[in-house]
């Protein structure tokens, strides 16, 4: 039965999606990786997105569904849970079953049978560019799809919020001077794998953004003082000597870092670090993940210019850089960010707002000013 789409925003975005995984899916098959999840038809992305977009509106007994849906056949979905019947993809029926699929990392299995799409039961396991759709809240569906080494935040192709679209646009994390974490975050230098000390910033970002109070972190190079100078002093809360929690941890090797222990206990060092970012003023880390301060106020060294400029961009498609003076951006969260950066240049900064926005601020020598990348479109 041909399924009619009503949310207009699936049938304009399905047909990017879809390019989107085939190049990815194009890429891997020359390099030969295995495990790969099958490729997503338009027809279909249309109809996953339209049938979880409506359900995302609906109520059971108080609540909004939280899902996450894969296409997959159940063959290539591990140890996986398999009704017995097959359901209907349908809203009523994601509305039913999201209570007992609303944690994290759990997803609802969908594949076809003829032109009808069917629920078949639900996976901890998918394969690499695995198509995933999820409900963040009502009305608001991210695409993503998981990282062949299967490490690491799932890489973001698209956000769609009401009649609001974005694609994210892959290319640019190719720019000369963007930030590896920005780069990261958009798959590069390869959508395939996933660098784990990249990966701490990411995480971080995620929960800064996650606890809602808004917070700045401040990442300086290692064993250098001259942050110091755009520092008012005292510092409320500086940690000495540094606190080495998340550093030490990153100093263990591959194999120690692909066992649970360790894995659970960066989570629990990264959620530590992040949860410092909601006191008043910023937090300092090192490079190497070295916790210096929280709390910090940030000031302009003496004879020193105000940051007059920054340009700010966002990795989606058909987005432009907008040349704005830093105060357009936000609070004085946000400009004394773009001021540390300016005179802090081998350093940068990660603001989150209370309402979700997140910026990562960094110098650009291409364009001789402070860069404000918009990135919770990749975050979510």
């Amino acid at each position: 039965m041909q399924h009619k789409i009503t949310y207009q925003a699936a049938r304009k975005v399905a047909a990017a999606i879809e390019q989107s995984f085939a190049r990815h899916h194009a890429e891997a098959r020359k390099l030969a990786h295995g495990s790969l999840a099958p490729e997503t038809p338009a027809s279909h992305i249309q109809s996953i997105i339209d049938t979880t977009f409506w359900a995302s509106l609906r109520r059971e007994e108080g609540h909004s569904p939280k899902i996450s849906l894969a296409y997959l056949p159940p063959e290539l979905a591990g140890q996986a849970m398999v009704f017995e019947q097959r359901l209907r993809l349908t809203p009523h029926v994601l509305t039913k079953l999201a209570p007992a699929v609303e944690r994290p990392g759990i997803h609802l299995g969908i594949w076809p049978e003829g032109d009808e799409l069917f629920i078949w039961g639900a996976t901890r396991n998918i394969p690499g560019l695995c198509f995933v759709l999820e409900v963040v809240e009502p009305g608001l569906l991210v695409v993503k799809h998981r990282h062949l080494d299967g490490f690491g935040k799932f890489a973001n192709v698209a956000v769609l919020k009401g009649d609001q679209i974005k694609v994210v646009d892959e290319h640019s994390g190719k720019l000369a001077d963007c930030p590896v974490l920005v780069s990261s975050l958009l798959g590069f230098p390869s959508p395939f794998s996933w660098n784990p000390s990249t990966n701490v910033l990411v995480q971080l970002a995620i929960s800064m953004r996650a606890h809602g109070r808004g917070g700045s972190l401040l990442v300086v190079p290692a064993g250098t003082s001259a942050w110091r100078q755009s520092i008012i002093k005292p510092i409320p809360y500086a940690v000495e000597p540094a606190f080495l929690g998340i550093s030490d941890l990153m100093k263990k090797n591959a194999d120690e870092r692909s066992q649970g222990p360790w894995q659970g206990a960066i989570r629990q060092s990264i959620e530590v670090v992040a949860g410092l970012t909601a006191v008043d003023g910023a937090t300092i880390i090192s490079d190497q993940y070295e916790l210096l301060a929280f709390g910090a106020k940030i000031g302009r060294p003496e004879g020193n210019n105000p940051v007059e400029r920054i340009v700010i961009t966002e990795p989606v498609i058909g987005s432009k850089p907008n040349i704005i003076h830093p105060a357009s951006n936000g609070g004085t969260r946000h400009l004394s960010a773009a001021q540390f950066v300016y005179d802090q240049q081998d350093a940068i900064a990660l603001v989150a707002s209370q309402d979700g926005r997140f910026t990562i601020f960094a110098w650009s020598p291409c364009e001789r000013m402070v860069h404000g990348h918009q990135v919770d479109v990749l975050l979510l």
